[in-house]
């Protein structure tokens, strides 16, 4: 099945507000990308598409200056795809693909233990049929 199409999603209050930790530790809210065109994407280092880092941030550096920002969401629900801890998923996408976007710390997407702005999203933009469990 292909992913479906993005969405384009004005951020309400509530995503503003919502408090998300960089790969670093640094404590930021989307507060802090207000004015900019936003592009959130779950990852993982060790999939199928992990080699999207590069075209991600060639989409960054092609892109930043006129106000997109792509933030960088670590997740290992999916096969256990991003086993390292924010330290190895830094240094790997650093080296491996020379990525500078903004990346923040390991988070699940779906079930109980979904990170907030997961579940925002989700409600906000639900995928085909109505569904609110991210697939991959």
């Amino acid at each position: 099945m292909a992913p479906t199409a993005p969405r384009l999603l004005l951020m309400s209050e509530n995503l503003l507000n919502i408090p998300v930790t960089t790969i670093k530790g640094e404590q930021k809210t989307l507060a802090d990308f207000a004015g900019k065109a936003v592009l959130v994407v779950n990852t993982a280092s060790k999939c199928g598409f992990t080699p999207q880092y590069k075209g991600l941030e060639k989409l960054w550096q092609d892109y930043k200056d006129q106000g997109l920002v792509v933030l960088g969401f670590p997740c290992n629900q999916f096969g256990k795809q991003e086993p390292g801890d924010e330290g190895a998923i830094s240094g790997f996408c650093e080296l491996n693909y020379g990525v500078s976007f903004p990346l923040f710390k390991k988070v699940d997407v779906n079930g109980d233990q979904a990170h907030p702005l997961f579940v925002q999203l989700k409600e906000q933009a639900p995928g085909l049929l109505g569904t609110e469990r991210i697939k991959w």
